[in-house]
């Protein structure tokens, strides 16, 4: 089945963005005080907050939403190859879950504490036994999984509220550790604290489970489709997502941070689907072909590069490589990230001029040859 263009270019967007947030943890050395909390100084107070803030306004949760959102799509798109081809549903999906949460683990040992494919393989069997059935049951489960995050979400903005001052606890062991550690003692970290830093992944899984089904349900409708019923139902995805998204998204401003986890899990995901929109409208309009023609590049090879960036942060920022982390100014951080952003665009495009894959895509395809219940041979569609 030939490939959506506007699918990779999506999700080209959504793995730069989510370097966007990631960039800054990485630079603080880990801590999230710095990043988010009600502990920060006001985003009034300095030039260097106010870039920061604007920052986390315009990507903060915005494209992992996007990203998770695909990951839906994603699913939908397997479901429909292997009913067109008569294989059993979830089949061969479990075993590329498993794949991924064994890829997600070994990245959060060996790279990054705040990984977020462990949560998706986990949300992923979750919703490979929802998906095939009615759009009614669907739904059903998504006001449900929605329900549950918003409640807890809620309960979480207001002791934030009631708690003015609190804070992250443990982030100068962290940050000590991340400016003067091995990496082999970073490793062992992550190890012997593995609940606290997994505890994130098991608590975003009924947001997982809401944007899953939406972006199944999207790729159903025919939003991705490129015809004039999909430019329009894009359309009005955009103007939904901007009106709403963008005044809930301005509640970051809200001095004290109390309303920075709500923004993040609750308002993101809305204006994410604005985000999703404005870039169907710039493909649609051929505008800048040469940088979405990159981004689909990255989107491609979308694994590859995710995992790709954090390692570059990771040298660039620990102790163990570099050591630019502490508290490096916002400007500098904009500039590390944008140009981590340029490597990516360079080495997928250069990748991709000699191989069909990226090399984590390509191990993915060798591995996913397994075992299925045929009705047939297992898929090799490597797209999650």
């Amino acid at each position: 089945m030939k490939r959506i263009a506007l699918l990779d270019i999506l999700r080209g967007f959504a793995i730069i963005g989510t370097l966007g947030t990631n960039i800054w943890i990485f630079a603080y050395l880990g801590d999230l005080n710095l990043v988010f909390g009600n502990v920060l100084e006001p985003w009034w107070s300095s030039g260097d907050r106010l870039i920061q803030t604007i920052m986390l306004i315009l990507v903060n949760g915005k494209f992992l939403g996007m990203l998770t959102l695909l990951f839906g799509a994603g699913m939908e798109l397997k479901r429909q190859k292997a009913a067109r081809e008569g294989y059993v549903w979830p089949g061969v999906y479990i075993w590329s879950c498993a794949l991924l949460l064994l890829d997600g683990l070994l990245h959060y040992i060996l790279v990054m504490e705040y990984d977020v494919l462990m949560s998706y393989a986990i949300t992923g069997m979750i919703v490979s036994l929802i998906i095939h059935r009615s759009r009614r049951f669907m739904l059903t489960m998504m006001v449900l999984a929605g329900g549950i995050h918003v409640i807890g979400v809620t309960g979480i903005t207001a002791l934030l509220a009631f708690e003015s001052g609190s804070s992250f606890n443990g982030m100068d062991t962290l940050t000590h550790l991340y400016a003067s550690g091995t990496w082999w003692e970073q490793v062992m970290f992550r190890l012997n604290n593995f609940g606290f830093f997994r505890a994130e992944s098991i608590a975003i899984i009924p947001l997982n489970v809401f944007l899953f089904l939406l972006g199944a349900l999207l790729m159903r409708t025919g939003v991705f489709s490129n015809d004039e019923s999909g430019r329009l139902r894009r359309r009005k995805l955009m103007m939904i997502g901007l009106a709403a998204g963008i005044p809930l998204n301005l509640l970051l401003l809200v001095p004290g941070g109390i309303m920075d986890v709500w923004v993040r899990y609750i308002s993101a995901p809305v204006l994410t689907l604005g985000y999703l929109g404005i870039i169907a409208y710039g493909l649609e309009k051929g505008l800048f072909p040469k940088l979405f023609q990159r981004f689909g590049e990255i989107g491609k090879m979308a694994l590859s590069c995710y995992i790709m960036q954090n390692i570059i942060a990771s040298v660039l920022f620990y102790g163990w490589g570099l050591g630019l982390g502490g508290r490096p100014s916002s400007l500098f951080i904009l500039l590390i990230w944008l140009g981590i952003c340029l490597l990516l665009m360079l080495f997928s495009h250069l990748w991709l001029r000699k191989y069909p894959l990226g090399p984590i895509e390509w191990l993915w395809r060798r591995l996913s040859i397994s075992p299925s219940p045929k009705s047939g041979r297992p898929s090799q569609d490597t797209s999650v």
